[in-house]
């Protein structure tokens, strides 16, 4: 799964809120006022329970007397640490804010003069609700001779970020922000990541524009793409809930109707909805694979977990990917055409294909002997629409046995490997310049070419960052991915003894792993269990540890067995 977008939700920098009047939840809020009644309830009566085995977090002495948000702050603090991470900017990062705040970053007047101005272009922002990065804008236009043009701008960070500068030292550490549900870390400080090289919305900014035009939108033959510096403004921030439910017919969002020329932007943008489709469709006859993925939002009331809310992706979301993973193909192909080595993105094909001919046979589907992405697709075409409820465990067995996606540096007279996933050749990331460091080290080297200088980066350098990029993130996954545990382990703590239904999610050298259906939470499954991945089972809680992020459930018994 490639981070183009992230989930609803996962951006925020102090992790979700209920709201008075909060829609497109899969819970009612009845539902969510239970929780947070039964969550009181519970820390009034704590002393009272003495649970066996893993004990609960809150009455274990390292988390005594916090909030849940103190404590997952606490325990994200303590893993950044474990992996390397730094959670906080030096006094020297500090400083150099202070100064760009203040002083601005000059330009030469050649350099400045190849930014184009784009500012009236149809541009939008599409993005989570609470989202404060803003990385890209998108525009569409239907042109006189019947071709349509497609743009995407992405923030210009690399101008106020140099090379092997205090920011840029920073950045390279982490190589990303980094995501929990209770603290974000940002790789480029907020005063510049959440302003000046945001594109937020009624501003002018400097960007990189992806500019690319097809024949029509039932012909995506290219006429011509390009890549240049350009001013943009953001005529609206949309959010990707409610654009969704109106490109699926419904309300127009308040943000966009009220927005100015709002019944322009709107047409473009339905434009740029049925491009994002026609593109998704040539992808899919390419063989690119579409997976889905189960994100939890850990939902806060003042400091408290409340709620975990599953939020898959909606058709706004599909559509800036696909725009996102059109710019990257430009990009790189841009850097290919002008002899310059590059950092790609690639998903290598699968070395344990076997495996995964293995795995599909147990759903009676007989994949060809040598690789064939294509074929995988049809299978994960058909066990979507066969058991849409266990296709997001379906499709991570899936990217286990594939493999990780990782950067490798590409010199200029090198085939790329290629990315298995995407069913493409080229393809660098470029798009999300504020989070990723591997972008902005691909807008240096596009600067450079649009300057006519020498690369910044030597062969040697960029093999070194593609390698620790590589190795960083499978880091940031780990802190993520513990934060996330810990949170679902507090929302469960005053469950201990109830009922769910749930699903196998994973057997591996005798552990069960199993999902709950009405929560996005997976836990151990104890004791003895026959049965397979993708088998229903009733399960009990029995207990919960949030510093270490254990979940442990039982089978209850059927009827039958009983």
């Amino acid at each position: 799964l490639e981070p183009e977008i992230l989930p609803e939700g996962l951006k925020n920098m102090e992790g979700r809120h209920l709201k008075p009047n909060e829609k497109n939840r899969k819970r009612s809020r009845s539902q969510k006022t239970k929780s947070i009644q039964q969550y009181r309830h519970y820390k009034n009566k704590k002393e009272d329970n003495d649970h066996q085995g893993r004990r609960a977090a809150k009455v274990s002495t390292e988390w005594e007397g916090l909030t849940d948000r103190q404590a997952l702050k606490k325990l994200a603090g303590e893993l950044m640490t474990k992996h390397e991470l730094l959670a906080e900017a030096s006094e020297a990062c500090v400083a150099q804010v202070a100064k760009i705040v203040k002083e601005g970053v000059k330009l030469s007047e050649e350099h400045e003069a190849l930014y184009k101005d784009l500012r009236d272009l149809p541009w939008v922002s599409i993005d989570n609700d609470d989202t404060r990065d803003i990385d890209q804008l998108t525009a569409a236009m239907l042109l006189p001779n019947g071709n349509v043009r497609m743009l995407i701008s992405v923030a210009d960070c690399d101008f106020m970020v140099a090379k092997k500068d205090v920011l840029d030292v920073h950045a390279l550490h982490n190589t990303t922000s980094v995501y929990t549900a209770a603290q974000v870390y940002p790789m480029l400080p907020i005063e510049l990541s959440y302003d000046l090289t945001s594109l937020n919305p009624h501003e002018e900014r400097k960007a990189f524009i992806m500019d690319i035009t097809y024949v029509s939108v039932d012909n995506l033959e290219v006429v011509e793409e390009s890549v240049y510096l350009g001013i943009v403004y953001n005529h609206a921030k949309l959010a990707y809930p409610s654009m969704s439910v109106w490109l699926k017919g419904g309300e127009m969002p308040p943000a966009l109707a009220n927005a100015k020329n709002s019944e322009y932007l709107a047409e473009t943008i339905k434009l740029q909805d049925q491009i994002a489709r026609a593109i998704l469709e040539n992808r899919r006859k390419n063989g690119a694979l579409e997976f889905e993925s189960l994100q939890a939002d850990v939902i806060f009331h003042e400091d408290t977990v409340v709620d975990l809310i599953a939020s898959g992706q909606n058709r706004a979301q599909k559509l800036i990917e696909n725009f996102m993973l059109t710019a990257n193909g430009i990009t790189s192909r841009f850097l290919r055409s002008h002899h310059s080595a590059s950092i790609q993105r690639v998903v290598r094909e699968p070395e344990k294909w076997e495996a995964i001919r293995e795995f599909a046979s147990g759903y009676g589907t007989t994949l060809p002997v040598d690789v064939d992405n294509k074929a995988l697709r049809r299978f994960l075409s058909e066990r979507r629409v066969e058991d849409p409820v266990t296709f997001p465990d379906l499709s991570l067995t899936i990217i286990k046995l594939m493999g990780r996606g990782e950067y490798i540096f590409t010199a200029d007279d090198e085939d790329s490997i290629g990315h298995f996933g995407l069913a493409v050749v080229d393809y660098t990331h470029s798009t999300a310049p504020n989070r990723r460091y591997p972008d902005l080290v691909t807008q240096r080297m596009v600067r450079a070419i649009l300057l006519g200088q020498p690369a910044p980066y030597t062969s040697e350098e960029l093999d070194e960052i593609a390698q620790r990029c590589s190795d960083m993130q499978t880091n940031v996954m780990k802190v993520e991915r513990q934060v996330s545990k810990a949170a679902a382990a507090l929302l469960l703590d005053d469950k201990i003894g109830e009922e769910f239904d749930g699903i196998i999610t994973g057997i591996k050298d005798g552990a069960t792993w199993v999902r709950l259906l009405p929560l996005p939470v997976e836990g151990n499954l104890t004791g003895a269990r026959k049965g397979k991945v993708g088998d229903r089972v009733r399960v009990e809680l029995i207990s919960t540890n949030a510093p270490k992020g254990w979940i442990d459930f039982k089978v209850v018994p059927s009827k039958e067995e009983k």
